[in-house]
């Protein structure tokens, strides 16, 4: 926390102080009066990312790109020249299948993008088959456990996944209503939120 702040007063050349104990300060600038209170200038404090136990890190099966581990390398991974960041966000508002509304957040994060780089010869010395791909999944905790990771990777056409991570996020809300004919259990609806990186 700032604990003064000095303002200075270009048009009449006054200097003033004050402390987290002063009252808001009036001071005239250009024929207008600015009210300063030191709570604008509270830095925030920083933001902390908790490792999710569920959190999986799966690879396409190939003998040159060994699994990954999330101990070794997280999303999205500093070994990757990243190119490119798509996302989106999918529901699943009857069945309450979470699978479901994860792969509709990637073909969502995917649908709209067109990468023709790697299959021109854009980036010199990388060819179509280098291509990348690192996918960051938003789910609520409760349903990490239900998310069909390898049925997720389908969505991708082509780029080989280095690794899936599953964090906290997403939601669980009501869809306000319960149509049982359509698989519903309840009226919940699952939204899933996804990142997709890019690079080689």
């Amino acid at each position: 926390m700032i604990s003064s702040v000095l303002i200075k007063n270009p048009v009449v050349g006054a200097s003033l102080s004050t402390t987290p104990d002063s009252p808001p300060i009036y001071t005239p600038l250009f024929g207008l009066a600015i009210t300063i209170k030191l709570s604008s200038f509270v830095s925030h404090p920083p933001r902390i990312r908790r490792p999710i136990t569920t959190a999986s890190a799966l690879s396409q099966s190939s003998p040159s790109s060994p699994e990954l581990s999330m101990a070794d390398e997280t999303v999205p991974s500093p070994s990757m020249k990243l190119l490119f960041v798509e996302m989106g966000v999918g529901y699943d508002q009857h069945g309450q299948d979470i699978t479901s509304a994860a792969m509709r957040a990637c073909r969502d994060a995917i649908s709209s993008n067109s990468i023709p780089a790697f299959r021109r010869g854009s980036i010199p010395g990388v060819s179509f088959n280098e291509m990348k791909l690192q996918i960051k999944l938003g789910v609520p905790r409760t349903l990490q456990d239900s998310l069909d990771i390898e049925k997720v990777k389908t969505v991708f056409p082509y780029g080989r996944i280095l690794s899936v991570e599953v964090v906290d996020g997403g939601l669980i809300c009501s869809s306000g209503v319960h149509v049982e004919e359509m698989g519903d259990k309840n009226d919940d609806c699952y939204i899933v939120n996804a990142a997709v990186y890019v690079g080689y």
